[in-house]
């Protein structure tokens, strides 16, 4: 049994404490970076935020991660209860734990229960409020109030309360300043660019003589400019309308960013985090190989996009090959294209399945055939045995015999229903 997740269980306040809304989560590398898996305590199956079928108490969840099957235990937020999550990534030197000047600012203002994230490089803080409407996230700042979990990990920072405050005019005042304050967020962007360009390589690209390396500010202000302009500023803004579903919207815009990324998943990813559109479900796992909505979005988006931004062609390029006005792209709106993928999907996972159904029978089969040749086996044993019982004895042996040949059946016929009991098992 491993050491425990949380040294003081007691220290995580009672308002979560007391709810039967927590998951377990383990650690998965996906596309090279590692990504936090909600679990359900006992199965070890993939948990959803939106079905509390998969959560349970506090103290259940803590206990399945002493089996090893879980890296920590999450806290899903609901709408049935007040309390608010506040993301703050990439702002903490796990090192030193100097902390960046901004989210100093958010704890500080905030001051309700705060804790360091998994990692040691951010913070979780909790409050009970509501969340303004409007976007949830922007650069390292992001927002929850219902369908998400929140990794907790007991490791409470110092000085800040130990219960979860309520907070609305700080929460109100954050929302605004650091997630609808375009102009201020850029600026934080900006900054966390400077630090991890470094980190971006032509790999990630689903063609590697397509490098189009834009900044992420450059490159929203050349999709707003280009002939579809207004469509894309409609997507980014999570306006659903013109299409069948919420579904059919995000792979539009995905194949906007597409083009406009040459491909780069990282920075789809990361640009689509940003927009209107983003929602809880980006982040489930969806699929038989454990890959979330999101990342399949992004997969099929790029597979579908033929052409992408050239930077050295100009602007006039880019707008004459936009994936998303060229009636010749697969992510035309047409309902066959855009349920290619899915249905290719959808064939694979039932393919598997009938492999599966037919490896089984096959099995079966075999093992029928098993039983019936020692069911004929048997027969003969016992029809052997029935003739040598017939030879001629003197009458105390001829007793004598009778009950040991009974005895002797009774034993194979136990055998033979002790091969088919093993057989139904």
């Amino acid at each position: 049994m491993s050491e425990p997740i949380i040294d003081e269980p007691e220290a995580i306040p009672e308002a979560l404490r007391e709810r039967e809304q927590w998951v377990c989560w383990r650690e998965e590398e996906r596309d090279g970076k590692p990504t936090k898996i909600p679990v359900t305590p006992g199965s070890g199956e993939f948990a959803s935020s939106t079905e509390s079928d998969t959560w349970c108490e506090f103290e259940t969840a803590l206990e399945y991660t002493e089996t090893e099957h879980a890296d920590g235990v999450g806290f899903v937020f609901t709408d049935d209860d007040p309390i608010v999550g506040v993301d703050l990534d990439d702002c903490r030197d796990p090192e030193t734990g100097d902390v960046d000047d901004a989210a100093r600012d958010i704890i500080d203002r905030l001051d309700s229960y705060t804790e360091v994230s998994p990692s040691g490089t951010g913070y979780h803080v909790l409050i009970k409020g509501e969340l303004p409407e409007g976007r949830n996230r922007r650069g390292s700042v992001e927002l929850y109030d219902t369908a998400r979990f929140f990794t907790v990990t007991g490791d409470h920072v110092e000085r800040t309360p130990n219960r979860v405050a309520r907070r609305q005019d700080a929460l109100t005042a954050i929302h605004r300043e650091y997630v609808q304050d375009t102009e201020r967020a850029t600026a934080s962007e900006s900054e966390q660019r400077d630090g991890t360009d470094d980190q971006s390589t032509a790999t990630d690209t689903v063609d590697a003589d397509v490098n189009v390396d834009l900044e992420d500010e450059e490159l929203l202000e050349k999709a707003r400019n280009a002939s579809n302009g207004e469509k894309f500023e409609r997507l980014w803004n999570g306006d659903t309308g013109g299409y069948d579903s919420h579904s059919e919207a995000d792979m539009a815009l995905c194949c906007l960013l597409a083009f406009w990324t040459g491909g780069d998943r990282t920075q789809m990813d990361h640009l689509f985090r940003e927009s209107g559109l983003l929602r809880e479900k980006w982040d489930e796992v969806h699929y038989a190989d454990g890959s979330t909505y999101g990342e399949k979005t992004i997969e099929r988006a790029i597979t579908s996009t033929s052409e992408f931004y050239e930077p050295d062609a100009g602007d006039d390029t880019a707008d004459a090959h936009d994936p998303a006005t060229d009636s010749s792209s697969d992510c035309d709106t047409d309902d066959s294209e855009r349920n290619r993928a899915y249905l290719v999907e959808k064939n694979r996972l039932l393919t598997e399945r009938v492999d599966e159904l037919e490896a089984t029978l096959a099995e079966k089969n075999e093992r029928i055939d098993t039983l019936e040749a020692e069911v004929e086996r048997l027969t003969e044993e016992l029809a052997s045995r029935d003739r040598e019982s017939g030879d001629p004895q003197d009458a105390h042996s001829d007793d004598a015999g009778e009950g040991d040949n009974e005895s002797e059946t009774v034993s194979v016929w136990g055998r033979a229903k002790g091969l088919f009991g093993s057989s139904s098992e």
